[in-house]
């Protein structure tokens, strides 16, 4: 039982809780502005068919919807850009901060591959040897194609 309450009390699981009750808030919103605001706009390019952006194939059943598509991606780009406006950002923003406060880099860098710091080691001592003292001593940067940049 004391497993279970450390797992309930944990802030990602109270987090995603949160996040899923305003999701669910959210997309009733946004659902609600593109079915009532989009969608209208959508159908009056739709010409005089009753039915907006939509053609029936051979009976009623096999209607295809174009509004109804047009309107389901407006609604996911509304939703993926608030998401990202108001969530993302601002949480990324303030990590950043919290790193530079604590005297940290913005952003981690990427740890370079074994393999490529070794060979990167090797091309070193090879120029140091041959005279290129300077270029030994430059920062380690990964090997380049000997055939060009891969189109």
């Amino acid at each position: 039982m004391k497993g279970f309450k450390n797992f309930i009390m944990q802030g990602n699981v109270i987090d995603l809780a949160v996040g899923v009750v305003i999701g669910g808030a959210f997309t009733a919103l946004i659902n609600a502005f593109v079915e009532n605001l989009i969608q209208p706009i959508i159908n009056v390019f739709g010409g005089g068919n009753v039915n907006g952006l939509a053609f029936t194939i051979t009976n009623p059943s096999t209607l295809v919807d174009i509004g109804a598509i047009l309107s389901a991606i407006i609604s996911f780009l509304i939703t993926a850009a608030v998401v990202y406006f108001v969530f993302v950002m601002p949480i990324a923003q303030a990590r950043a901060m919290a790193r530079k406060s604590r005297g940290l880099p913005a952003e981690e860098e990427d740890p370079i591959p074994e393999d490529i710091a070794l060979l990167t080691e090797i091309r070193n001592l090879l120029q140091a040897q041959n005279g290129g003292a300077a270029a030994a001593q430059s920062a380690p940067q990964p090997p380049q194609n000997p055939q060009g940049p891969v189109a």
